[in-house]
Order: C-alpha cells, then structure tokens, then sequence
C-alpha cells in the first residue's frame, strides 16, 4: 500500500506574492448576467435621483447589493467582497454608502424595484421559455433576530423576529414577491396572502398568469377571504386543509373501495398510499371547490396521533381544479414542499437575520435578497445546464461562484485564468461562453 504523505503546516512556506488573484471568479456571472438581461440598466434608471451623474448610482448599488446577497452575503459588510475584487465587479461603493441607499429605499422607489424585476423576468423567459404552466408557492418562514430591532416581536415558537410571508415560482425557484411582519403576525392571516399573491402577480410577465395558474399553500391559505380572492382572479387553488371533526367523519365515511392508489414523484402508483375524495358540504366556499384525503402508512418510528385511524396518516386539501384524475392533483400538491428548499436557499442569501435597525430598512432588505434570488434563478435557467442547472444556491458557490481565478490582461484584453484540476471549471467556462452570447439587454 502506497501512502501519500501530506506536508505539515508548520512546515509550509507560505508568501504572498501574487498578481491578480480573485477568489470570486464564478460571482462574476452574476453581475455580467444582471447587465446582459438589462437589470442593471433598469435599476439605475428607476432609481436615478439626480439629472447629474454621481459617483455611485442607487441602482448600481441596489444591483451589488443583490449580487452580494446572491454570492452568500448577509450583512453590508460583505459588500467589501466584492469591493475587494475591482477587476471583476468594478467600483464597488462603501458601506456607508450602501446604508445610506438603503436608507433611502421608500415605498415608491421599492415599487420601482419591483417594476425593474418584472421587465426583466420578462426578458429571462423570452430568452429562457418560461415555465409551461405558472405554479405560485405561498408560505411564512420565521425569521429569528439577534436583537431589539424594530417591529421584531415574539414568535409562536417561543422565539423573537420577523415572520415573512413569500410567495416563490415553483418551477423556476423565482422569489416573486415577500412581505416583512412582526414575529407575532398570525399564519393564516388573509389580507396578508391576498397583498403577497397580488405582488406575485404583478411580477409575472405579460399573459404568464390565467386559468391554468395553481397557487399552492398549506393550511394557513384555506381561510374564505383568500381562497375567493384566487377564484376571482381567474386562478386555480389548492390548499391545506385541517382535520376539523366534520372532515374526520367525513374521511372515515369513505367506502374502502373508494380509496385509490397515490401516485408517486414519477408518475407510477405509490405503495401505501391511497386517495379519495370526500363528502363534504363545500357550498360556503369558491365554486368548484372539492376536498381530497389522503391515507398513507406512516414511515417505520412514526408516532400516531389521535385523529390517526386504521394505522394510517390522513391529509387534506382543498382545490378548485378540475378533472377526475385526483390521484395526480394531489401530487401536483405535495409538491409545494420543495417551497421549504427555496425558503431554505433565501435565508442563505441573506434572509436569516434581517441586519438593519429599523423595520423599513429591513423591508428594503427583503426586496434585495428576493432580487438575489431571482439572479440565481436566472443563473440556472440560462447559463447552466444538466446537473447544475438543479443545484441549491449553496451548492453552487461552492462548485462555480467561489472558485479561484487569475485575472490577467493582454493585448488590451482581459483574461480570466480558472483551474485546470478544478472539476467544474469546464462547466464554468461554458457558462461563461453561454453569457457572452446573450443578446444585449
């Protein structure tokens, strides 16, 4: 046996002598792509303040903020990264100078973020073909904070924060829209759902949205007030629901050759798992609407509650849709849990722990990560494929964003050197390749 003997720290020499090193050589897909799909153009004209230029645009600024948040920042101070690598990301502006933007971020000039976004999703999915059908995930996250920060309170969990409300694209993991609440803000709150869904919405490209659109949430959409709210906007809904005493009737009344097999991720019949549909009286609620059971056999360790019968687990849905294949609308349902992957990805870009004082601030805070977000959506959509094309934001920055690099300049040109031994750096260089040959934003 051969063994490879590694070289002791101690024993290491270590310089610093070398030129042009970056430690960020894949981040700069994201700035060039937030330039090539017209972001940052349309950033600095929402923003623009002054006739005269000025030495650090607000766009520009907001334009960093989201590549930072994007590359795994979660405080201004991680704006010196990318300060720290001018050959890449340009001149980049203080931190001061970032507070004092955000200061300035009111509800007007978020509107005109929003509006910035939305012409730019538009121009990502005509470049990229946009999702075959709109499927919009609504759900809250809590948000611990470290600190009295305003509008901060206490949590349902015993914990202290914010407790957001976010509304993703399922298909694209696009973050289309986010409402900052106190910790206290109840789960099922009406007004909140309908003010998120109408943002989401309003962030859809021109004709992305019609009967075929599904909102999917868990029981804290099923209130009367927003389920009527989706049926009238022409959308489809489907809906946890909770296990009240009438549904438990109900699902024991289901003859046992009613129940149907589930159907699994790929399409096949699911073992042990079954559907039905129940019989319940719907009238109060949109028209069209029906209630689905689902009956499974807990995993091996699975603890039985008491609402639990025949040694199965039930769940329950609400949808509006149509169609008598019911085994595979309630598969299009479960799948509103990988909303907990894209919630996951958004408190790694910066949503963990809002880091501003006050509470408008951290709002603004919240439009800047939803827009990091969607730069890494669009990553995804048009300069990566296969494999990469599916990886979590985490996963990413470690294969292609914080890669090493050289910068060199020749020939009035500039270079960017990537490591040969680096598994992924073929697949950075065609993402690369991929970039430069968008048409211009």
């Amino acid at each position: 046996m051969q063994v490879h003997a590694t070289t002791p720290l101690s024993r290491m020499e270590v310089v610093a002598d070398a030129d042009g090193l970056t430690s960020r050589a894949g981040s700069a897909l994201l700035s060039g792509l937030a330039d090539a799909v017209g972001l940052t153009d349309d950033l600095v004209e929402a923003l623009r303040v002054h006739s005269r230029s000025v030495r650090h645009e607000p766009g520009r600024i907001v334009r960093d903020l989201a590549v930072m948040l994007a590359d795994g920042g979660d405080a201004l101070t991680d704006l010196g990264i990318l300060r720290d690598q001018s050959a890449l990301f340009g001149e980049v502006a203080s931190e001061a100078t970032a507070y004092r933007c955000i200061e300035r971020l009111d509800a007007r000039m978020l509107a005109r973020i929003r509006g910035a976004r939305v012409r730019t999703r538009a121009r990502a999915w005509a470049l990229a073909r946009g999702p075959e059908r709109t499927i919009l995930d609504i759900d809250a996250t809590l948000v611990t904070a470290h600190s009295e920060k305003e509008g901060a309170a206490g949590t349902y969990r015993g914990g202290f924060g914010f407790h957001p409300l976010l509304c993703f694209e399922a298909t694209s993991g696009e973050a289309l829209a986010g409402i900052l609440r106190p910790g206290n803000a109840a789960s099922n709150t009406s007004a909140d759902h309908i003010a998120v869904l109408d943002r989401a919405l309003a962030q859809l490209p021109a004709g992305a949205a019609g009967p075929g659109t599904l909102v999917r949430c868990d029981s804290g959409g099923a209130t009367h007030a927003f389920l009527s709210a989706v049926a009238a906007r022409g959308l489809s809904f489907s809906v946890g629901f909770d296990l009240t005493e009438r549904v438990r009737e109900a699902r024991l009344a289901v003859p046992e050759g009613t129940w149907t097999p589930a159907t699994g991720a790929g399409g096949e019949a699911r073992h042990g798992a079954w559907v039905a549909e129940l019989d319940l009286d719907l009238s109060a609620w949109p028209q069209g609407t029906r209630a689905i059971c689902r009956r499974e056999r807990p995993h091996p360790g699975a603890q039985l509650s008491f609402s639990d019968a025949g040694g199965h687990r039930f769940q329950v849905m609400l949808t509006n849709q149509t169609g008598t294949r019911i085994a595979r609308l309630e598969q299009v349902h479960r799948r509103r849990a990988a909303i907990e992957d894209s919630i996951r990805c958004a408190k790694a870009s910066g949503l963990r722990n809002p880091p501003l004082r006050c509470y408008a601030m951290n709002e603004a805070w919240l439009e800047l990560v939803l827009t990091g977000c969607d730069l890494m959506a669009w990553t995804r959509m048009l300069l990566l494929t296969g494999e990469l094309a599916a990886c979590e934001s985490k996963r990413l920055r470690y294969r292609l964003l914080h890669v090493a690099g050289k910068v060199v300049r020749h020939a009035r040109g500039v270079r960017l050197r990537l490591p040969r031994s680096w598994p992924w750096a073929e697949a950075l260089v065609g993402a690369f390749t991929r970039l430069q040959a968008l048409p211009s934003g």
